[in-house]
């Protein structure tokens, strides 16, 4: 795991859209997380570290 990847984990926790847009940019993954923050904060927090470790 690298130092970026640690750090856009973090992002992730603290505000879930933001890190995966890090990531992705705004492709379909930074608006299914937006999605999932809106309906709940914990389920974007999962989808955004899902979405970042998948590789």
């Amino acid at each position: 795991m690298s130092t970026a990847t640690c750090v856009d984990i973090i992002v992730a926790i603290i505000l879930p859209p933001l890190g995966v847009f890090l990531k992705f940019g705004c492709k379909v993954e930074f608006w299914l997380c937006l999605l999932l923050t809106l309906f709940g904060y914990i389920p974007g927090i999962v989808y955004a570290i899902y979405a970042i470790t998948k590789d």
